[in-house]
Order: C-alpha cells, then sequence, then structure tokens
C-alpha cells in the first residue's frame, strides 16, 4: 500500500505568467509523482479558494508561497510516513486538515496539486500509465478517447472582453480519431487566421486559451466567421465540424439582465438569443447560456434546448456535487463541465462525475485559461471516459502538451474517439 515518504511544493508559472502550484510526492517505494495545477480566469463564485499570497509588490498579490509553504510544512508533516491504501484516503485526510468550507485555509491548489501528485506517484509504483490508474480510481473501462472541442475565436475574459460572451470553438463530428481531429482543426484554424486579416486587418494575436481576438460587434459576427473558416477549410458545417459556444452569461449579467451587446436582455430574451443561434448555426453545445444564480431560468433553458444542443453547466455547477443534485433536481441542465480545480480534490471531482453520469448528463474534461506543461488533463479525460475534453486552441505549448499527450495514448492504446451522436453522449 503506498506510504508517503515526503511531500514538496514549489511556485512556478502558469501560460498566464501568473504563480501557480506545483507538488512532488515521493513514496516510501521511491516512486515519485509531480503535478501542476491550473487556475481560472472565468471563474465561478462557488469555486473552492486558491490561495494567493495578497502582496501587491510582488505578482501583484498573485503569488502562491503561502500555499507552497502548507505542503512543505503543514501537509508534508500531517502525511509524510503515513500509509493511504486509496486515493480518497489521502483526499479525505486533506480535506479534514485543511478544515474550512471552501479550502481556503490550507488552499485549494495546495491541496489539488497534492492530490494529484500522489496519484502519479501511485500510477508510477502500480507500473501502469497514469490513465490507467484514473480508470481504476473510479472502475471505469477504456473504450474511447475524448473527443476534442477546441477554440477557434474568443471574447469576454479570456480576450479583454472587446466582445461579451467567452468563446466560439469547433467539434470535428465526421472524426473518428483524434489524429483526424487535430487535422480538421488545424485546417480550420489557418483558415480562420486568413479569414481575420482579410476583414480585420489582424495579425493571429491570439487569446488566453489560444483562440483569436478579432474585435467582433456582435456574436453573430463571430459564429458567421467561424461558419466561413469551416467552409474555406473545405470542410462542411453541421456534416462535418459542429460549433460549441461558451457564452459565460455570469460576466455580463447585471440586475437581472444581459448586456450581451448595447440592448439589456430579460432571462427570457437571453434564451431567445441563444435559439436563434441555433436556428442559424450547427450549434451542438451551449455553455454557461445564463448566469450562474439566475437558477429559476435555467430549467426553461434546459427544456427548449436540450433537444438540440447540451445544456452545459460550468459557473453553475463549479463540479461541486451540491450544484449539481440541485441542477439535476431542477432539471436544469443536462452536462457537467469537469474542472478538478473548481472542487479541489481529484476524490470531490470523482463524486460530481458520478452524480452527472447518475443522471444520464454528457461530460465534458476541461482545462483552464491559466494552464501548465502537465498533461494529466489528458490522462483523466480518458481514464474518466469523457464524452469530450476542452484544452484550447491548437496553439500555445501548454494547450500542446495535453494534445500530444492523447496522440500518444492514442498511438499505445489504438482507441478511437468517442462515437459522435446528435445529443453529445456516449
Amino acid at each position: 500500500m503506498p506510504s508517503i515518504q515526503r511531500l514538496t511544493g514549489l511556485e512556478i508559472l502558469d501560460s498566464r505568467g501568473r504563480p501557480t502550484v506545483q507538488a512532488t510526492c515521493e513514496l516510501a517505494s521511491g516512486a515519485l509523482g509531480t503535478a501542476s495545477v491550473p487556475s481560472g480566469a472565468s471563474t465561478g463564485t462557488a469555486e473552492a479558494l486558491e490561495l494567493r499570497d495578497g502582496d501587491q509588490e510582488r505578482y501583484k498579490g498573485w503569488g502562491c508561497k503561502k500555499a507552497v509553504g502548507h505542503i512543505n510544512g503543514e501537509i508534508h508533516r500531517a502525511c509524510s510516513g503515513r500509509t493511504f491504501q486509496h486515493q480518497d484516503d489521502l483526499d479525505r485526510a486533506l480535506i479534514e486538515l485543511d478544515g474550512s468550507r471552501n479550502k481556503a485555509r490550507l488552499g485549494a491548489n495546495a491541496l489539488l496539486a497534492v492530490s494529484l501528485a500522489f496519484a502519479r506517484a501511485v500510477a508510477m509504483e502500480r507500473g501502469v500509465p497514469l490513465y490507467r490508474h484514473f480508470a481504476d480510481i473510479l472502475g471505469q473501462t477504456l473504450h474511447a478517447l475524448p473527443r476534442p472541442t477546441i477554440n477557434l475565436f474568443s471574447g469576454g475574459k479570456h480576450a479583454g472582453g472587446q466582445i461579451a460572451i467567452q468563446d466560439v470553438l469547433v467539434v470535428p463530428v465526421a472524426a473518428r480519431t483524434m489524429d483526424e481531429a487535430l487535422t480538421m482543426t488545424f485546417a480550420i484554424y489557418q483558415a480562420a487566421i486568413e479569414v481575420t486579416f482579410q476583414k480585420y486587418a489582424m495579425r493571429a494575436l491570439t487569446a488566453d486559451e489560444g483562440g483569436l481576438a478579432p474585435p467582433y460587434s456582435s456574436a453573430e459576427e463571430m459564429l458567421d466567421d467561424a461558419m466561413e473558416a469551416i467552409r474555406r477549410a473545405g470542410l462542411e458545417p453541421g456534416r462535418q465540424v459542429a460549433i460549441a459556444v461558451d457564452v459565460a452569461s455570469s460576466h455580463f449579467y447585471r440586475d437581472g439582465h444581459y448586456y450581451l451587446e448595447k440592448e439589456p436582455l430579460t432571462s427570457t430574451g437571453m434564451i431567445e438569443r441563444i435559439l436563434g443561434w441555433l436556428t442559424r448555426y450547427p450549434i451542438v453545445s451551449v455553455e454557461d447560456g445564463l448566469a450562474e444564480e439566475d437558477w429559476q431560468s435555467w430549467p426553461e433553458l434546459c427544456a427548449r434546448l436540450k433537444s438540440q444542443a447540451l445544456v452545459l453547466g460550468d459557473d453553475l455547477l463549479c463540479t461541486n456535487p451540491q450544484r449539481i443534485s440541485r441542477a439535476i433536481a431542477h432539471h436544469a441542465a443536462n452536462a457537467l463541465l469537469l474542472k478538478v480545480n473548481q472542487v479541489g480534490t481529484l476524490t470531490e471531482a470523482a463524486e460530481a462525475y458520478r452524480l452527472a453520469r447518475s443522471a444520464g448528463w454528457s461530460v465534458t474534461i476541461s482545462a483552464r485559461s491559466g494552464e501548465t506543461e502537465d498533461n494529466w488533463l489528458a490522462d483523466l479525460a480518458v481514464g474518466w471516459a469523457g464524452d469530450y475534453i476542452k484544452i484550447g486552441s491548437i496553439t500555445h505549448g501548454e494547450r500542446l502538451a495535453k494534445y500530444n499527450r492523447l496522440l500518444a495514448v492514442e498511438a499505445a492504446t489504438g482507441l478511437p474517439l468517442v462515437a459522435w451522436s446528435p445529443t453529445g453522449k456516449q
């Protein structure tokens, strides 16, 4: 059984140049596991709390020395010399040690880094790939790779807010392999670069997750350009390539209205606007179509969209079992965007996953805007049988590290992509 000998933490920089946390777990057997945690820009209010230093003279307060100090100090002292038979044994010990409601005392970034480093060390001790170990944590059978949803154009908090909605993504629905999916997306992305230059005289300047970020005046303009890029790449929208939209509505919701552009919309007006998109574009997934606390309107959104597209909850759900249970009870969504750092440990993320699956929901395993070169997310999405994986665009090293890991897993296992269906579920 795995016995922890040493835990060490290190402050490193994420893809935006901000600090984040890396942890290394050494087991008594000599097996080592190192893991780095991401950080979000578009964050839900119910997320577990990252511990930041708050020193404005250093990284404008974003430093993580306190969280790292907890790994090197209190967490190491509490866990070293102890045997943890299963992942949930360690994670429950970490949660109990922190003792706060939202992991504010020790920091969700510190706890998750240790949780992931332990998983990687145990996989090494067992002599199995990390995706296999993740699958065993859930009792999953490996049968397919998740289908990628890949950022093409970005706005919102990912791109300085030049347009309210956050991302338009392409979904290569005709692809049978990860290699085919990335090949198709490369062609679309290059076409989008041409469109951006011709229409806006812009070079290929990119947002946090690698999406292109022209100065759009409306959401429809962004969606029109996505359609044009797909066609320029020689592909057929709807049949070969679909579209997903991350609306991120919480960030333009004020005083009961949605300020998508100039005119404020009621919740019903926002739903009608989204339905209008679905009639014009081959959209198969709508993420955070309403604000995270507009609970009374989410059931209407779900009822009216679910036959055409996934109603995907990110800020609404925050990978939080309590919020997921509430959404299930009220028929507020039918898909979970799973971000492990929203909840703070692998065990709690697994609980969120099981809840979503028990309700028949689709699951997308997602990266964050502030990522690292660590590729554990790819293994998690394979091991936990995600329907989709949302990493970002096919540019920037922290994104490519995960796509390249998926290509390596594909080569090693021969697994196909999850079969496509109009409902988006396996």
